[in-house]
C-alpha cells in the first residue's frame, strides 16, 4: 500500500513539473511572437505567410481535439467500430474542401469565415454568420476546457479547480499575447506530442499487452444506424468542410496552392489517425469489462496500463490535443467578434475579446454545462444546418450570379433555428406537434430547408 501511494505521489510530482515546463514554453513563445505583431492581419492570420508544412500541422492540431481523442475512444468503446465515422467524416470534409473549395476561398483574401460571407454575399451576411459562430463557439471552447478539467483531475488523482483554472488562464494568456502566430507555433509542438502519444498507446496495447479479442470491422450496427450515419455525414463532415476553425488555416496560408495542398495532406493523415484512435477504443472494448472500466474513460484506462514515463507522455498528448483546439477556437471567435461584429481591425480589442470569451467559457464549464460531446454536438447542430449550404452556394456562384439576399438570409436563419430548437429546446418541437418518428431526422430536415432556400436565392447572371 505504501509503495502504491509512493508511486502515485512520484507520478503526480513528475506530471506537475512537466506541466509547468510545458506551459512556460508556450508563454515564452507568445512573448517572442508578440514583437512580430504589427497589424491586425498579423495577429489574426499570422500575416498570411505560412507554408504547407506549418498549415498542415496546425490544421491537424486544430482538428485533433477532445472529441477526436477522448470522445471518439469512449464512443468506440460503447458502440464499436462505427465510432470511427466521426473522424472519417472529418477526413472526407477536409479532402472535399481541398478538391473543390480551398483555392477559391484563399483567392478571396478573406481574414475570417464571416468576412468570406461578406465578400461573397454582403455585409449583412458577415454580421449574421459572425453572431451564429461566436455564440455557438463559446460552447465549443467550454467543451474543450471541460475535457481538460477531467484530464487534469485524472492525472492528479483528484479534482483541483485551482490548477485547472491556472492552465485555462495560461492558454488564454499566450493566445492573447501572440495571437494566431503563437497558436501556429505551439500547434506544431503539440501535434508531435499528440502523434507520439497515440501511436505509443496503440503499439503498447497490440504489441506488448496483446489483443485477446476479435475486432469486428462493421460500419453500421444496432447502436449506429443509417440515420446516425447520414446525420453525422452532414453535421460533422460539414464542420470540417466549411467550419470557421478549419477555414482559419486556409486564411493563414501563403497562397492558393498551399491552402489546397495542406487541406489534402491533413485529410489523408487524419484518416490514418482515425484508425489508430478507433483501434485503441476497440482494444478496450474487447479486453476490458465494464466492471473493470467502471467510470473511467477508455483512454484514461489505457493510461493506467502503461509504464510511468509512457503514462505521462499520453497525458500530455491528450492535453496537447485539447489545448491545440482550444486556443484556435478562442482566437478565431475573438477575431470574428471584433472584425465582423464590431467592424474594427484592432489588435487591442481582439486581445481583450480573447480574455472575455475565454473567461465566459471557463464560467460555463464551472456551472456544470461542460459535457464534452454534447457541447460540441449542440454547437455543430446549430452551425451546420444554418451555415454550410448557404455559404457553399455563395462561394460557388460568387462573381457569376447575383443572390436574392432576403432568401439567402432566410436559409441561414431557418436552418440554424431548426438546429437551435432541436439541440437546446428538445421539448419544443414535439410540443407543437412534430411526430416522434420525425425527431431523429430534424437536423437533416433543417439542412434540407437551408439547402432549398439557398438554391432558391440564386438569381440572374451578372453582366460583364
Amino acid at each position: 500500500m505504501f509503495r502504491r501511494c509512493y508511486n502515485v505521489h512520484i507520478m503526480n510530482t513528475t506530471f506537475l513539473i512537466a506541466l509547468c515546463l510545458y506551459l512556460l514554453i508556450f508563454i515564452a513563445v507568445a512573448v517572442m511572437d508578440r514583437r512580430q505583431v504589427e497589424s491586425f492581419r498579423d495577429y489574426v492570420t499570422a500575416g498570411k505567410k505560412q507554408g504547407s508544412s506549418a498549415v498542415t500541422m496546425t490544421l491537424l492540431a486544430t482538428v485533433i481535439g477532445a472529441s477526436s481523442t477522448i470522445g471518439v475512444a469512449d464512443t468506440v468503446n460503447k458502440i464499436g467500430f462505427p465510432g470511427i465515422w466521426w473522424l472519417l467524416f472529418g477526413s472526407i470534409g477536409l479532402i472535399l474542401q481541398s478538391l473543390f473549395l480551398s483555392e477559391k476561398i484563399r483567392a478571396t483574401g478573406a481574414d475570417t469565415l464571416p468576412d468570406l460571407a461578406g465578400i461573397t454575399v454582403g455585409k449583412g451576411a458577415e454580421t449574421l454568420l459572425a453572431l451564429v459562430i461566436v455564440i455557438s463557439w463559446i460552447g465549443v471552447i467550454a467543451g474543450q476546457l471541460a475535457a481538460m478539467n477531467s484530464l487534469l483531475s485524472f492525472a492528479l488523482g483528484k479534482s483541483n479547480r485551482m490548477i485547472s483554472l491556472i492552465v485555462s488562464l495560461v492558454v488564454i494568456l499566450y493566445t492573447m499575447l501572440g495571437g494566431q502566430l503563437s497558436v501556429v507555433r505551439t500547434d506544431r509542438i503539440q501535434l508531435l506530442i499528440i502523434l507520439a502519444g497515440m501511436i505509443l498507446a496503440f503499439v503498447y496495447l497490440y504489441f506488448v499487452k496483446g489483443n485477446t479479442a476479435a475486432i469486428p470491422v462493421e460500419l453500421i450496427n444496432e447502436s449506429y444506424r443509417p440515420v446516425n450515419w447520414f446525420t453525422q455525414l452532414f453535421v460533422i463532415g460539414g464542420v470540417y468542410f466549411l467550419g470557421p476553425d478549419i477555414l482559419s488555416r486556409n486564411f493563414i496560408s501563403r497562397n492558393e496552392k498551399t491552402a489546397k495542398r495542406s487541406a489534402l495532406m491533413a485529410g489523408l493523415i487524419f484518416a490514418a489517425f482515425a484508425l489508430v484512435i478507433t483501434m485503441i477504443g476497440m482494444w478496450v472494448r474487447g479486453n476490458i469489462t465494464s466492471d473493470e472500466l467502471k467510470d473511467s474513460g477508455a483512454l484514461m484506462y489505457v493510461i493506467g496500463l502503461l509504464p510511468g514515463w509512457a503514462s505521462v507522455l499520453i497525458l500530455f498528448a491528450l492535453l496537447s490535443a485539447i489545448l491545440s483546439s482550444t486556443d484556435t477556437c478562442i482566437i478565431n471567435a475573438s477575431a470574428i467578434f471584433v472584425k465582423d461584429i464590431l467592424k474594427k481591425d484592432s489588435v487591442r480589442l481582439t486581445r481583450i475579446t480573447v480574455g472575455v470569451i475565454g473567461i465566459l467559457a471557463v464560467i460555463l464549464v464551472n456551472i456544470g454545462r461542460g459535457d464534452i460531446m454534447n457541447l460540441l454536438t449542440n454547437a455543430y447542430s446549430i452551425y451546420t444546418p444554418g451555415v454550410i449550404f448557404p455559404l457553399l452556394v455563395a462561394i460557388l456562384v460568387s462573381g457569376k450570379r447575383k443572390l436574392r439576399k432576403p432568401v439567402w438570409f432566410a436559409a441561414v436563419i431557418g436552418g440554424g433555428l431548426v438546429g437551435l430548437l432541436n439541440s437546446y429546446f428538445p421539448k419544443f418541437l414535439p410540443g407543437i406537434g412534430v411526430p416522434a418518428a420525425v425527431m431523429p431526422y430534424i437536423t437533416l430536415i433543417g439542412m434540407g430547408i437551408s439547402l432549398l432556400l439557398a438554391l432558391f436565392s440564386i438569381g440572374e447572371r451578372k453582366t460583364a
